[in-house]
């Protein structure tokens, strides 16, 4: 089989990691998967989890055990940052908007990444920063 694309947003903090860990609760309370009673960062620890993860995944930020930047090269199941020379390929002036992400998507001018990989993105609204722009392949 090959993975799953899946994209997402969420609401924009300017601590990237924090904004990655929230949505990913926010995820988690929506839907545990049948790990109840577990924070996200308990589920990466638990080999039960591990192999759901890499066998099937969520098709959501779930499948990530944390966000690493852009110039990061690690495999693996990671959400990555994109860098500013990857975001300006799609969006010239540097700061995408919802539209021109989705559009950008939709084309294939920005592509989705390897399987078991996550990307994200600060999206833009009036030139502020106003969501975060995830999207990946499960691992399967």
């Amino acid at each position: 089989m090959g993975g799953n694309a899946w994209r997402d947003t969420g609401p924009y903090q300017r601590d990237l990691d924090a904004a990655f860990r929230q949505v990913q609760e926010e995820e988690l309370a929506r839907d545990n998967h049948g790990f109840q009673g577990r924070s996200v960062g308990d589920l990466w620890r638990d080999p039960d989890w591990q192999e759901y993860i890499l066998t099937g995944g969520t098709g959501t930020v779930l499948d990530f055990p944390c966000m690493i930047e852009g110039t990061d090269t690690d495999n693996g199941p990671f959400m990555r940052l994109l860098t500013d020379d990857e975001v300006r390929a799609w969006a010239p002036h540097g700061r995408p908007t919802y539209a021109e992400w989705d559009a950008a998507l939709a084309s294939e001018r920005l592509g989705f990444p390897g399987r078991a990989q996550g990307n994200c993105t600060v999206l833009y609204r009036d030139g502020r920063p106003a969501q975060i722009a995830y999207w990946g392949v499960t691992a399967d």
